[in-house]
């Protein structure tokens, strides 16, 4: 059975997704811990509510210094020592040695058909806004290896979904969520908890 480690920031609904699925058995592992960016991100009770242990680790808590937030996740993760991180809608930038150190067990989901939209400043509504002013015919999400360049980590796995006409980045964002996100992590997790 692998072990996971998830690093949220936000609501987690793709940890749901894969944790919903760990818990019927379609994915064979189990969950060590969820470490957040942010102490009122509500991924947090998600886990609490599965008894999930849970840390955060924000730049406020070390002085603002990224560097030594870092320093001290880096330290919890050799300690957890899981098979697989997920970035699951974590939105700080990892260091160089953590990125190293884990190399081919870090695993991120981003909202866009990578390279395209991609790197620093795309996160959120800020893809899909850029989706629909480029004038995709299509959207929709990666899971990849996290390498330490933003976005650029050897793609694993895609799905595809048309940008409708009417689509706002509102409508397009919760279609690629549920519609891409939530499936294609699981199915990755799950094939790599498999072997």
């Amino acid at each position: 059975m692998k072990k996971l480690v998830y690093l949220v920031s936000g609501g987690g609904t793709n940890m749901q997704a894969v944790l919903d699925a760990i818990d019927c058995g379609e994915i064979n592992a189990e969950s060590l811990e969820i470490i957040s960016s942010n102490g009122e991100a509500y991924a947090l009770e998600r886990g609490r509510k599965r008894g999930i242990p849970t840390k955060v680790f924000a730049k406020a808590d070390f002085g603002g210094s990224g560097e030594d937030r870092d320093a001290a996740m880096l330290k919890e993760l050799k300690r957890l020592n899981p098979d697989y991180i997920l970035l699951v809608g974590y939105l700080g930038i990892l260091s160089e040695e953590i990125v190293d150190t884990f190399a081919g067990r870090l695993i991120n989901i981003h909202p866009a058909l990578l390279p395209k939209f991609g790197g620093k400043g795309y996160h959120g509504l800020n893809v899909h806004r850029a989706v629909i002013a480029a004038g995709e015919r299509e959207s929709g999400a990666t899971v990849h290896y996290v390498a330490n360049d933003i976005d650029t980590g050897e793609i694993i796995r895609q799905k595809s979904i048309p940008v409708l006409p009417t689509d706002t980045p509102e409508t397009l964002a919760k279609r690629v969520l549920d519609e891409c996100e939530h499936p294609l992590l699981v199915s990755v997790v799950k094939d790599l908890c498999a072997d």
